[in-house]
């Protein structure tokens, strides 16, 4: 009984499930599965449950890892504000720069500058903005969890979809973006 027609269920009137399938409302849904970890774990999840902790966990595709290193790696932001938004995060669950170890800032630094070379090559970016949000009230979005932020910029990448829509088009998916950084890497 998976599509019911117009007869009584309890003494309610039924509809065909087929005549709701496609009926507009109010709502413009955006699906996003992903976030379930935020949801599942809040903002701030325990070590054993943070993102940037369990990432390296599994292979480099899976996990948007474009490079990895000795005390840091180099992944795709899940959620970016241009195609290459790249996070460089320290192996070790640390929440703030002061508490990263010289090894540890010495190759976060290095990541960050090969990573603007390699962007450079193969999405032949203008500028980018490059940062860290330290604390929650300074924006972080996961932060007890150490990540810098490298953003790419073109001269062109401004429309009206974020100012009016509140809508960031991005035109690269995830996996393509990956395997060209990652393909685009040094050694």
């Amino acid at each position: 009984m998976t599509n019911y027609g117009p007869e009584e269920f309890e003494g309610v009137p039924m509809q065909r499930s087929g005549d709701l399938a496609a009926v507009p409302d109010a709502f413009q849904r955006l699906w996003t599965p992903h976030r379930m970890v935020y949801i599942e774990n809040g903002q701030d999840p325990s070590e054993h449950a943070c993102p940037f902790c369990r990432a390296p966990e599994f292979d480099d595709e899976t996990s948007f890892i474009v490079a990895r290193g000795e005390h840091a790696y180099v992944l795709l932001n899940l959620y970016p504000y241009n195609s290459g938004h790249l996070l460089v995060c320290p192996y070790r669950h640390i929440a703030t720069y002061d508490e990263a170890s010289p090894a540890e800032v010495a190759e976060i630094g290095e990541m960050t500058q090969i990573a603007m070379r390699v962007l450079k090559q193969v999405s032949h970016c203008d500028g980018f903005n490059i940062g860290m949000n330290q604390g929650r009230i300074a924006g972080a979005g996961i932060s007890e969890h150490l990540h810098q932020h490298i953003v790419p910029r073109w001269a062109l990448d401004s429309n009206f979809f974020p100012i009016i829509a509140k809508t960031k088009a991005i035109p690269r998916l995830l996996g393509d973006v990956r395997r060209e950084v990652a393909e685009g890497w040094p050694g």
